[in-house]
């Protein structure tokens, strides 16, 4: 079964992007646009993994995956940003005990597919300490 990734970034272009990447290789990929849309359907069909943007509209990404991570602890999340505030809003977290993955906008396919690839195996331990 095609592990279930939900894919957020408020510019559709990228979103949709990663989505035909990931089907492409095989997995179960839904484009949303913001975090909003994404709580709600994170409560009717929880995925293995959330890949979001961090400078979003209204809630950013670092809050979403906070209430993401609150209401499914087991549901992975790997954000991604291209601007320079994103290590100051991860550090506010980490404080308040959330520790999340970070990959550099822009997303590299290889990258983002060995990631998604390895949630919830093993290796995915091995990919933290190598990052």
């Amino acid at each position: 079964m095609a592990k279930r990734i939900f894919v957020v970034d408020d510019e559709k272009c990228i979103a949709d992007t990663l989505v035909v990447i990931l089907r492409n290789s095989g997995f179960e990929a839904t484009a949303f646009y913001n975090a909003q849309t994404v709580l709600e359907q994170v409560e009717l069909l929880c995925p293995e993994l959330v890949i979001s943007d961090v400078m979003m509209p209204g809630m950013n990404g670092v809050e979403m995956a906070v209430l993401i991570r609150d209401r499914h602890p087991a549901c992975k999340i790997l954000l991604f940003s291209g601007q320079a505030a994103t290590p100051e809003l991860l550090e506010g977290v980490r404080r308040r005990g959330y520790d999340f993955e970070l990959l550099a906008k822009p997303v590299h396919p290889k990258e983002l597919l060995a990631r998604a690839a390895n949630v919830g195996d093993k290796s995915e331990v091995d990919l933290k300490r190598t990052a």
